[in-house]
């Protein structure tokens, strides 16, 4: 007969179930203790309270509760002052709670390294969602500006990825950014995304991410990486939907349809104060001239798929750059416009932002 207890017993389940105190917060004079997981924290309860914090209002309820509550009817004590009575924190992790712990009581030095490229990236993204649940606003915002710096920075690596092996993962910093509105850093999350799209990576995940967070920028980059793979791709990914694939043949049919038009619909060109009468109607007619050769010109230096209107347009903003700065002949092209030729790279660069702004759009359920 076996004497050794199994992994799998009772005995030891219990014992495992059994909470046990953090060994970094749980300090001997605190007043309060909450149970996290399977954690117990003792801490001060002023420290909990600053910032204007939810654990404010939740204590002073308390306070009142006990106020109204008979001595004689409570058994266990109060809740929060001892171990077996603890106040019980539900949906939080113990990383989380042990990252606002640390920002609560973390040395001026200890802070001053979050803001350097050394800084623990998990504990700031664990702090900043704890915060924002919480309400320490002015602990998040702080939370947010570093991680935000932190990923504003090139990549380190020339080879994006969505998994980073030391910090929170780019589906989980997206979430975290849309989740507590800071633009800036999902702006940079984006970024990011963009860089994986253009290698060619984890185009669904972020075509699924991008949608489950309403995030349209993100939607439009995803959806035209993925258009450009082709259908066969398209057919074979698992991670597609029905319904996404019939976004990407909507969005090749919209995006085709927008490229047939294009020439005979150039961008509208700012002029030069002293363009105006007659020159402004001539120059009118060099500008539409010159946007349909751009067009064509990029066309003949490097075929792209006809649907690629974001590509042939990027092509065209690199042609029309080199005719202004003449790296290449002009043909007289430019001639038409003496006044406004400067004017015109404006005019491309806000043709392309203008599509790529506006891509989700193109990608619709067909009704």
């Amino acid at each position: 007969m076996h004497s050794d207890v199994s992994p799998t017993t009772p005995k030891l389940q219990l014992q495992l179930s059994i909470p046990h105190h953090d060994p970094t917060y749980y300090i001997p004079d605190g007043n309060t203790v909450l149970l996290v997981e399977n954690t117990l924290f003792r801490v001060h309860r002023s420290t909990l309270t600053k910032d204007k914090s939810t654990f404010d209002s939740m204590f002073s309820l308390d306070s009142d509760l006990r106020s109204s509550t008979s001595t004689s009817s409570v058994t266990a004590g109060p809740e929060g002052e001892s171990d077996d009575n603890p106040i019980r924190l539900q949906g939080d992790t113990v990383q989380e709670f042990r990252a606002l712990l640390w920002a609560l009581y973390a040395l001026p030095h200890e802070l001053t390294l979050a803001l350097t490229p050394r800084a623990n990236t998990s504990q700031l993204f664990n702090l900043a969602r704890i915060t924002h649940k919480y309400e320490f606003r002015s602990i998040e915002g702080w939370a947010l500006n570093a991680l935000t710096t932190l990923y504003k920075h090139p990549l380190q690596s020339g080879t994006p990825s969505v998994e980073d092996a030391e910090g929170p993962s780019l589906v989980q910093l997206t979430e975290l950014a849309s989740l507590c509105e800071q633009r800036e850093l999902l702006d940079a999350t984006t970024l990011r995304w963009k860089r994986l799209l253009a290698s060619g990576k984890d185009i669904a995940l972020a075509m699924g991410v991008a949608e489950r967070l309403n995030l349209r920028i993100l939607i439009g980059f995803a959806y035209h990486a993925m258009m450009l793979q082709g259908r066969e791709v398209w057919d074979n990914d698992l991670l597609l939907t029905r319904a996404q694939r019939i976004r990407l043949l909507s969005g090749h049919y919209a995006l085709g349809r927008l490229w047939e038009r294009l020439p005979s619909e150039p961008p509208v060109l700012v002029h030069s104060p002293r363009c105006s009468g007659g020159a402004q109607a001539r120059c009118n007619q060099a500008w539409a001239a010159l946007w349909r050769s751009t067009l064509d010109m990029g066309r003949q230096v490097l075929p792209l798929q006809y649907a690629d209107v974001v590509g042939k347009l990027m092509l065209a903003e690199s042609v029309t750059k080199a005719l202004v700065e003449r790296e290449i002949p002009t043909q007289g092209m430019l001639d038409g416009m003496p006044w406004c030729k400067d004017n015109v790279l404006a005019a491309v660069a806000g043709k392309l932002k203008e599509v790529q702004e506006s891509l989700a759009d193109y990608f619709t359920d067909v009704v």
